[in-house]
């Protein structure tokens, strides 16, 4: 019973973070405004959308993916914990500490969405984010390490990899996606200039805050 509670929270914290970077303007729902009128399309709204999902996409594969070949390694388990927790907080006090967009985001044309989305969601380590949570669920999954086959451990690892990214871009994307359609249908341009808000800074003290939970429960 236990062990199906943390699961459940682990998998909230998946939603919850997908829903906390939809809303965030860093991680790209202005820049789906902003295609829809400029063309005059509302279509283009929701094309917008789709390549900031694929984009986001596979950028949390792309992180957490090669964690999933590293806890093949389960009695070097507590140290790649430790590892990861160690990172995400030296990635949260260094955007703390320096609060600055990447220039290289502002060289991507408009056109290439999917791109800026994948950067975007690396450079302010959204899918490093995830890593505590993947690595806590992948701990509550029932599987017995000491005789399963080396290939077993992967294909679990890597399917449940697959399906943190997929709930927390679902939940990225329906959040950010409500937010657009919302300022194109109803708020303008308007609202936006006079509403702008940034949560780079909590943005930084939650990677800090995830990766000491991270590392008080890996110990």
């Amino acid at each position: 019973m236990e062990s199906m509670n943390t699961a459940a929270s682990l998998w909230s914290a998946v939603v919850v973070s997908g829903v906390y970077h939809g809303v965030n303007p860093g991680m790209g729902w202005p820049l789906a405004v902003s295609a829809a009128l400029m063309a005059r399309k509302t279509g283009d709204l929701y094309k917008a959308l789709a390549a900031l999902a694929a984009g986001h996409l596979l950028a949390m594969a792309a992180i957490l993916f090669p964690f999933s070949a590293l806890m093949v390694l389960v009695q070097w388990q507590r140290e790649i914990q430790t590892g990861a927790a160690l990172l995400v907080i030296a990635l949260g006090v260094y955007l703390l500490i320096n609060r600055r967009h990447p220039r290289f985001l502002a060289r991507v044309p408009p056109s290439r969405l999917a791109l800026w989305s994948f950067l975007a969601a690396m450079a302010h380590g959204a899918g490093l984010m995830l890593v505590p949570i993947y690595l806590g669920i992948c701990g509550t999954l029932e599987t017995d390490s000491g005789h399963a086959a080396a290939y077993d451990l992967m294909w679990n690892n890597a399917t449940t990899a697959l399906a943190v990214a997929l709930a927390h871009t679902g939940a990225m994307i329906l959040a950010g996606g409500a937010v657009a359609v919302g300022v194109y249908y109803w708020l303008g341009l308007t609202f936006l200039q006079k509403s702008w808000f940034n949560l780079d800074v909590i943005w930084a003290l939650s990677l800090i805050l995830v990766g000491l939970i991270a590392l008080i429960t890996a110990h």
